[in-house]
């Protein structure tokens, strides 16, 4: 009987791999990080002190952002750099680029942390990227203007949202195919994970549409409409889920408000005022601040989540896109 080795080099990524999945170097820095589209940077914001305390060159048109699993480092969507960007966190600097294909505009990791899985606007296609090997896996066509990403907690699915088509793509990424389509409310963008539920904000249809994971069909809907704003300004993308999943925060775009849901009764708790086109959100792990990116107003809009109001604002760079807290 023969016996199977692997190769060196191969097992140490594999086990490279585990341990950022696991989180076992798990650490905060206290920061809050903004992509600025027109800067070309990273803006970084201090936490404890609510003050922007400075920013880096990053890529072109810097746009989505998500942490390592270990939290060492800064995954950033480059669309106009055609790649993802690896920023080391302690280095302050660019350390990789992952050639995802062309105009990447979100992405999201698996629960292992081996693969990564990006929209490619320009292509109409998700990308499959294997962060252990460094090697683009697969490619999957989808509808027109691909944006949202989201993997399923057990990583065997992958959603996508096609803006032109107003469609969500369910990918199994077993056969690497759309194995069904979902039509949800105009121009879908961003995703949000709930414990039964897909949630897909829909930008020109002024509301989020709630797919149930089991079956894949729209349940439901959710429509917003803040005070004193008129309806066509009522343009939802980001999304927030609070640690305990009973709270969902969905920024309301040209309404400069933030909506406060209840995610087990699909209500509207309330509205925060915040900047100009509420774009991306982030949350503290403890739940108790949220971040909002204000695309036209360049700031960055700090709330107090129990008090359902904003209590500073801070400059964020030209055209602020994501945000990411660490701490």
């Amino acid at each position: 009987m023969k016996s199977f080795r692997q190769p060196v080099a191969t097992t140490l990524a594999l086990a490279a791999a585990l341990l950022l999945a696991s989180g076992a170097q798990s650490r905060e820095t206290g920061q809050v990080f903004v992509s600025s589209e027109k800067d070309n940077t990273l803006v970084m914001v201090d936490v404890a002190r609510a003050e922007t305390t400075g920013s880096a060159p990053v890529c072109k048109r810097p746009r989505h952002l998500q942490l390592s699993p270990d939290r060492s480092r800064l995954y950033v969507a480059c669309s106009d750099g055609n790649h993802i960007a690896v920023w080391d966190i302690a280095a302050r600097k660019v350390v990789d680029k992952l050639e995802v294909g062309d105009d990447p505009e979100m992405f999201d990791i698996s629960p292992d942390g081996r693969m990564l899985y990006a929209s490619n606007e320009e292509d109409s296609a998700l990308t499959g990227y294997d962060l252990v090997t460094h090697r683009k896996m697969f490619e999957v066509k989808v509808g027109g203007e691909p944006e949202g990403v989201k993997v399923s907690a057990d990583g065997k699915t992958v959603y996508v949202a096609s803006e032109v088509a107003s469609t969500v793509h369910v990918i199994d990424v077993a056969s690497r195919k759309v194995v069904k389509n979902i039509a949800v409310g105009k121009r879908p963008r961003r995703f949000l994970l709930t414990a039964s539920q897909l949630w897909v904000s829909n930008e020109l249809g002024a509301s989020v549409s709630l797919i149930g994971l089991a079956d894949h069909a729209v349940q439901g809907t959710i429509e917003f409409r803040p005070p004193g704003m008129r309806a066509e300004d009522v343009t939802p993308v980001g999304m927030a889920l609070s640690g305990d999943g009973k709270t969902a925060y969905v920024g309301l775009g040209r309404a400069n408000h933030v909506a406060v849901v209840d995610v087990a009764n699909h209500q509207v708790r309330g509205y925060v005022l915040v900047g100009k086109r509420a774009w991306g959100l982030g949350l503290s792990r403890d739940g108790r601040r949220l971040y909002v990116a204000n695309g036209l107003s360049d700031d960055l809009t700090i709330v107090d989540t129990a008090a359902m109001k904003a209590v500073k604002t801070v400059r964020a760079g030209r055209s602020p896109h994501s945000v990411v807290v660490d701490d």
